[in-house]
């Protein structure tokens, strides 16, 4: 399937690096617009969710643009949205940083919390471990490095899928100091810790997987 038609919006809340994030959309051949407005979020074929910084101004942040809504309603209609670092974060149940407990998008059970490391934050190029059978790791060798810059993960992953009818999401880890989710693919919502936009040859292939989906 081509993505030279594909429109991605990236959503400008405020809270990422929405330029990397166009830049390297753009040079796999997506058609990119930064914006918060709400129906061209909606309407796009994909929705970008970035995110730097802490996850209670993070969300601060979404609610304030309405992307709350914009996910839960995109997500619903089955339309593919995608988070990064902290825009991955924020999709699970709680984030908790300094003491401080923050609700998150709960589309996953699941608390972010402190990494623990000898070094923190973990900042740096990084393997994962990903399922065979990941459309989001597709062409990709087993020893393909990525980006990461974060203090926070989720270290465990706690949702179980009941209906033998439903495909089970299909997790990717990495180790620093102890193993974290490094990625996960579920249905129309993919996320990475990581930053592919920054990730180079590797973060372009993983894009152009993620455009191929729609």
């Amino acid at each position: 399937m081509s993505t030279a038609k594909r429109k991605v919006v990236v959503l400008d809340y405020g809270f990422g690096n929405v330029r990397s994030a166009e830049r390297a959309l753009a040079h796999v051949g997506a058609d990119v617009e930064i914006t918060r407005d709400y129906d061209r979020a909606m309407n796009a074929d994909g929705l970008l969710v970035p995110g730097v910084g802490a996850f209670s101004a993070c969300m601060a942040g979404l609610k304030e643009a309405r992307g709350d809504w914009i996910v839960e309603r995109r997500l619903a209609g089955g339309r593919p949205v995608m988070g990064i670092c902290v825009g991955m974060q924020i999709l699970f149940e709680r984030g908790v940083e300094h003491g401080v407990e923050t609700e998150g998008l709960d589309e996953w059970p699941g608390t972010v919390g402190p990494l623990k490391a000898p070094v923190v934050p973990h900042m740096g190029w990084n393997t994962v471990e990903a399922p065979e059978d990941s459309e989001l790791f597709a062409g990709l060798d087993a020893d393909a490095r990525f980006y990461f810059v974060h203090s926070y993960a989720v270290h465990d992953w706690s949702l179980e899928i009941t209906n033998p009818a439903m495909r089970a999401p299909r997790v990717t880890h990495a180790t620093h100091g102890e193993r974290f989710v490094a990625a996960v693919e579920n249905g129309a919502l993919w996320a990475t810790q990581f930053h592919p936009e920054k990730s180079g040859d590797a973060g372009a292939q993983l894009l152009t997987n993620w455009l191929h989906t729609f």
